[in-house]
């Protein structure tokens, strides 16, 4: 880990969960437990059951599309955004925010239709200059940050708000989920509780954050990104090869200590699970205990896009209270498309 001011340090996180409207409420409602698993109101599977979901209750019901996905994303792009929204409009922030992929209930444009709504929301508080948006699906969080990470490297950005915001409960997005067997049920265990949520992460240099009086929070010691060929919905077979490949990416440039935490996206579906054990196998000695995994998705449900900037916002909360379970943590997803991205998080302590 850097010692220097070159170091990439988080600053800020933003969440909104069906479990909680920021970021200390929802993961205090993550290492109580809780679920916000629920019964859908009308919707009904083809078993004949009402669909397990999450929900953000604090969403007008009647908002869908690019509409509600902004909606769900503002306050905590904002929350994230709070150490700059005091300076003024004279500190410029790229934004790089990723949604769900294309699919039934959510066509090609409605990442930047959503983009182009919160631009315009975030743009009363801060100067937003550069950044843009991607349809990643589930690892669509962690490469926003991935991006952010090397526009910051480059010196081609002073600071960086990464974020992803997804939401699954469109009627044709849940049918669709449904013909394919990935809803969970009590006859189909191995689906997933489809949510929405979104999270964000403001990520600096640290000799930036130190120039501005800001502490940070977390160093985002190195990232990666790589590719699935044997994808879900094909009848191939997954080996892990895009997940190990990311995890080889990842400490070919981390530090030798084993990781002390892992979040992940997984969500009861078994390629998820099947791809982290081949992964972990081709990556001996790099875990203190690759068994001992965190699933948020058992409470929030699946939250899609914003997983990875949800899952820097729970090591966030560890390292502030004091419940961190070491200095480095391990977060990673995939995503439909193939993508698999991976961050290792070093502790505050590391930037001092």
């Amino acid at each position: 880990m850097m010692a220097g001011g070159s170091a990439i340090v988080v600053v800020s996180v933003g969440a909104r969960t069906p479990l909680g409207f920021s970021a200390a409420a929802s993961a205090a409602a993550v290492r109580a437990g809780i679920s916000g698993i629920q019964n859908h109101p009308y919707m009904i599977d083809r078993f004949g059951e009402p669909m397990k979901v999450t929900r953000d209750v604090g969403i007008d019901a009647a908002l869908n599309g690019p509409d509600r996905a902004a909606a769900i994303a503002t306050a905590p792009a904002l929350e994230a955004l709070t150490p700059l929204r005091s300076i003024g409009h004279s500190v410029p922030v790229a934004m790089i925010v990723s949604t769900g992929e294309p699919r039934p209930g959510q066509n090609d444009d409605f990442a930047a239709r959503m983009y182009t709504q919160l631009r315009a929301k975030l743009s009363q508080d801060v100067a937003l200059a550069g950044g843009g948006s991607n349809a990643g699906g589930h690892a669509g969080g962690i490469l926003a940050i991935h991006h952010a990470y090397r526009m910051l490297k480059d010196d081609r950005a002073k600071f960086c708000l990464a974020g992803g915001v997804d939401t699954h409960l469109e009627p044709e997005t849940l049918e669709w989920l449904d013909q394919h067997e990935q809803l969970h049920s009590d006859e189909n265990t191995y689906g997933f509780c489809p949510g929405e949520g979104a999270g964000f992460c403001l990520m600096t240099k640290l000799q930036t954050a130190r120039d501005f009086g800001i502490k940070p929070l977390l160093e985002v010691v190195c990232t990666a990104v790589a590719s699935e060929e044997n994808r879900i919905k094909t009848q191939t077979v997954c080996l892990g090869d895009g997940l190990t490949t990311a995890f080889r990416l990842l400490f070919d440039d981390a530090p030798n200590d084993p990781v002390d935490r892992i979040i992940c996206d997984m969500n009861g579906e078994r390629y998820r699970a099947n791809e982290y054990g081949f992964a972990v196998l081709r990556n001996p000695g790099r875990f203190k205990d690759a068994a001992d995994f965190e699933t948020p998705a058992d409470c929030w449900g699946d939250v899609g896009a914003a997983s990875g900037p949800l899952f820097v916002s729970l090591v966030t909360e560890a390292e502030a209270r004091g419940y961190s379970k070491g200095p480095l943590s391990l977060i990673w997803a995939s995503s439909e498309n193939g993508t698999r991205a991976a961050v290792l998080l070093g502790g505050p302590r590391s930037t001092r």
